[in-house]
């Protein structure tokens, strides 16, 4: 008898455990950090040369590494799932695109904070802008972006952006009347309509063509856009006034985030970090190389003596939208 009840008892407990067991590992089905592989659709709108897609593969090797080949970071350049706009919205929907590497202009829908890094002439070089992106405050953009289903995992270089123009393009006045080319920004489009010119609106894409046509007359970028793009070969006249430093950022779809176990999380924003290194020292070699580039093509290239006119100019832009930055302004102008 004592012997059957102790029989009886061991078979309960052992039934207890097994429920146990099954009840933990049902917990935690689904989730991407148990062991199984999970594989991580990255979109990149750059060529596979260019310096964000470098970003985008050290960050994918770096995740590899930590993880043991578990988590495995699929990066797909050249727009071949989509140009920018079209991306964002997979990511933030949870769409076929779980992470992109995106212009902050674009995300400006989704936080309007992000709409500081159009204001003109904000940062006065790249040093005081990586002290703002690198700080708290700029780090908590990319925090904010979480109330949109996003996830911001780091900045990446941009530069500074520029006009370029197949019309002469030397001074502030030969802007006046031109047709140029801009992002679907409210403070861009304000400020060149302030320059003297007539901004509009087109995916990136339709640049070459348009500038070929005369559909447009001018558009502005960063050197290596404007290089790898080919827009140099149509638009011989290009002027450094570096207005604005738009920042790119590399972000993930917030479900999937958080799918992922703490570890696993450390893993990915840890890599998204370090690979901020990779992707700022291939800019500045892309931006030597197309600079050249550019020079030896016959481009005529302008440098800027006399920036406060252009400031002057876009002064009403600055007033009117700069109030609802004015902390982060006030904080930047703190920085060297």
């Amino acid at each position: 008898m004592k012997k059957s009840l102790s029989v009886l008892i061991l078979s309960l407990l052992c039934a207890v455990l097994l429920t146990a067991c099954n009840s933990g590992a049902s917990k935690n089905a689904g989730t991407a950090s148990e062991g199984a592989k999970v594989t991580i659709r990255l979109a990149e709108a750059h060529p596979a040369d260019y310096p964000t897609t470098d970003g985008d593969r050290k960050f994918a090797e770096l995740v590899k590494q930590a993880s043991n080949g578990r988590i495995n970071v699929e990066v797909y350049p050249g727009g071949t799932l989509g140009d920018e706009n079209s991306v964002v919205s997979q990511v933030q929907s949870g769409g076929t695109v779980d992470m992109t590497r995106v212009s902050s202009a674009t995300l400006t829908s989704f936080n309007p904070q992000m709409g500081l890094f159009a204001l003109p002439y904000l940062f006065t070089d790249s040093s005081q802008e990586w002290a703002f992106l690198n700080s708290s405050k700029g780090q908590q953009l990319l925090k904010d972006l979480q109330t949109s289903n996003m996830m911001g995992l780091a900045y990446y270089e941009s530069g500074a952006r520029s006009f370029y123009s197949s019309k002469p393009l030397t001074k502030l006045s030969d802007l006046k009347g031109q047709k140029i080319r801009v992002q679907q920004s409210a403070i861009t489009l304000e400020m060149v309509t302030a320059l003297g010119a007539n901004p509009i609106v087109m995916p990136y894409g339709d640049v070459f063509g348009a500038l070929q046509t005369g559909t447009i007359d001018a558009a502005e970028n960063n050197a290596p856009s404007f290089e790898s793009a080919n827009h140099y070969t149509v638009a011989k006249n290009y002027i450094l006034d570096g207005h604005q430093r738009v920042p790119e950022v590399l972000l993930m779809n917030l479900a999937m985030w958080n799918k992922f176990s703490p570890a696993d999380q450390k893993i990915i924003q840890d890599a998204a970090t370090a690979s901020v290194a990779t992707e700022k020292e291939s800019w500045a070699k892309y931006e030597e190389k197309s600079n050249a580039k550019i020079k030896a093509s016959g481009v005529t290239i302008t440098s800027v003596d006399n920036i406060a006119e252009w400031q002057e100019a876009v002064k009403p832009v600055i007033e009117k939208n700069g109030a609802q930055f004015k902390d982060l302004i006030d904080y930047i102008h703190t920085l060297k």
